[in-house]
């Protein structure tokens, strides 16, 4: 290889991103302090541990006990494209059982609003009123 080639591939080289930057970063931690501050609020409201919040897979379990879904229900949120509905369920579930609408339960099942809907029923004056899917997941005519 003559000079101007290895020349070409060091700048080809000096070009390549290095990985996501410092701003990334703090919006990450942001984003996810924001929702396990939510999440323990509103499993303590709901009379679960608030430490459950922050233990993967185990948290979506108590997730779909305060709703009042079978414990099954954590292997839908395992299954591509199933969990997107499965997620939106549960945050309709879990905005009913705790006296709010649809509207708000569609912002607690989506992935990037969660953080926000969780905060804003863990922090709010929302008290838990029971399992909203007590039927076993099945919905009542």
């Amino acid at each position: 290889m003559d000079q101007q080639q290895l020349e070409m591939m060091q700048q080809m080289q000096d070009q390549q991103p290095s990985g996501p930057g410092p701003l990334f970063w703090i919006f990450y931690l942001v984003f996810i302090g924001l929702l396990l501050a939510g999440m323990w609020k509103t499993f303590a409201k709901a009379g679960e541990p608030g430490w459950a919040a922050i233990v993967p897979i185990y948290n979506i379990y108590v997730w779909t006990k305060i709703v009042g879904r079978p414990a099954w229900w954590l292997v839908l949120l395992l299954i591509p494209c199933v969990n997107f509905i499965a997620y939106i369920i549960l945050g309709i579930d879990m905005a009913k059982s705790f006296g709010k609408g649809v509207g708000f339960g569609v912002g607690l099942g989506l992935v990037f609003t969660m953080p926000i809907f969780y905060a804003l029923l863990g922090f709010s004056d929302a008290q838990y009123q029971g399992p909203s899917a007590a039927s076993g997941g099945m919905s009542a005519a």
